[in-house]
């Protein structure tokens, strides 16, 4: 999938597509298809999706955060926070107004309440909240209501990966700005790629990146669970990650490699092309009259996030590009608002993603029980 998307993008006209997004869309197309999985479940694991997840998103952040210069983040800061507030607020109010169009198109029972907080909850801070508001409710054990969500939940953040990529492109001057100086002539094969994703790299770049990518992400993990058996508040093992990339991107000999970028890009495609595979429109079909109904929820949550996300942002004067970044770390998570960053051209905003990743965990949790509880 990376293959055709890099080929398709370099010598067709979806060169004003861009890779990230083709490889989303040749990833749903080629799932559909039966030429991939359709996504994980405990019954029926995909060891690769499993390992994609796992281990390849986060050398991929581990990576692309080795480019970060901390003074280059400082022009990010406050608009890159308040446009992910502001996101948050709609996603709570989408989840409001859409429980209540769904229940007028099915009866949800007892599990009104925390659908409407697993739906708000994933889309503050991804499927970390999804997943423990409908365990902590027993949504899991109804098996078609819960496979329902789920298959929507895929469905709803690939397409939304696709607007955040999309919107950006065609309103945002800047976006159009950069794009046009850096490739805009029909005979530019690089068109897709930044230039750090397009330098020569050397066996040495490799080992050293590919090395400190693995053991990195390897310590992070083992840190974490020696403070949580030491019974001290421990930060999710991403944090950790993210210190010690930073900390290593400040040191002037990390400057001069040239591989992360290049690394870091490619596992950012494979992990979106999984994204995509996840959009499982079979599933829709086997829970009935459900679909709809679980669909007006999602749609009405993320519909209204984005009035928000992109309306309110635009009267407050931040740019289109800053808030889709912060509406998919909304709606996607750290890792998607990275890519997302990177292939619109704005490397200050790798890192804010991911912070703001971490955050939109905290948030969507406390507002996705708030939510269920308030609701019940």
């Amino acid at each position: 999938m990376v293959v055709a998307s890099e080929l398709l993008v370099r010598y067709t006209v979806a060169r004003q597509l861009g890779t990230a997004l083709l490889v989303i869309v040749l990833g749903g197309v080629a799932a559909n298809l039966g030429l991939l999985p359709t996504g994980a479940t405990e019954a029926n694991p995909v060891p690769v999706y499993e390992a994609v997840f796992g281990v390849v998103a986060p050398l991929s952040i581990f990576w692309l955060l080795l480019m970060v210069r901390l003074r280059d983040v400082v022009k990010a800061g406050r608009p890159v926070l308040l446009a992910f507030g502001v996101g948050a607020v709609g996603t709570v109010l989408g989840a409001l107004v859409g429980i209540e169009a769904a229940s007028a198109m099915a009866s949800f029972g007892e599990a009104r309440g925390p659908l409407a907080g697993m739906f708000a909850g994933t889309y503050i801070g991804g499927s970390v909240n999804f997943n423990a508001v409908a365990l902590e409710y027993d949504v899991v054990r109804r098996g078609g209501l819960y496979a329902g969500a789920v298959a929507v939940d895929n469905i709803i953040t690939a397409v939304w990966m696709v607007a955040c990529l999309t919107v950006p492109k065609i309103f945002s001057k800047e976006v159009r700005a950069a794009r046009t100086a850096r490739g805009g002539a029909a005979n530019d094969k690089d068109v897709s790629l930044e230039p750090q994703d397009r330098a020569t790299v050397t066996p040495f770049d490799l080992a050293v990146a590919a090395g400190l990518g693995v053991f990195c992400v390897w310590l992070s993990g083992v840190v974490h669970d020696l403070m949580v058996g030491q019974g001290i508040w421990a930060p999710p093992a991403m944090l950790i990650l993210t210190v010690f990339a930073l900390a290593l991107a400040q040191t002037p000999w990390m400057a001069r490699l040239q591989s992360p970028g290049v690394l870091g890009m490619f596992a950012v495609y494979v992990f979106l092309t999984v994204i995509g595979a996840h959009c499982d429109l079979a599933a829709l079909r086997d829970i009935g009259g459900l679909a709809g109904a679980i669909a007006a929820l999602a749609g009405c949550t993320v519909a209204i996030h984005g009035i928000f996300a992109f309306g309110v942002t635009r009267i407050l004067r931040i740019d289109g590009v800053t808030a889709a970044v912060a509406s998919q770390a909304n709606i996607g998570g750290g890792t998607t608002a990275l890519a997302l960053a990177r292939s619109l051209g704005r490397p200050e905003l790798v890192l804010p993603a991911i912070l703001l990743g971490a955050l939109g965990t905290a948030v969507g949790n406390f507002a996705g029980f708030t939510l269920a509880e308030l609701l019940r």
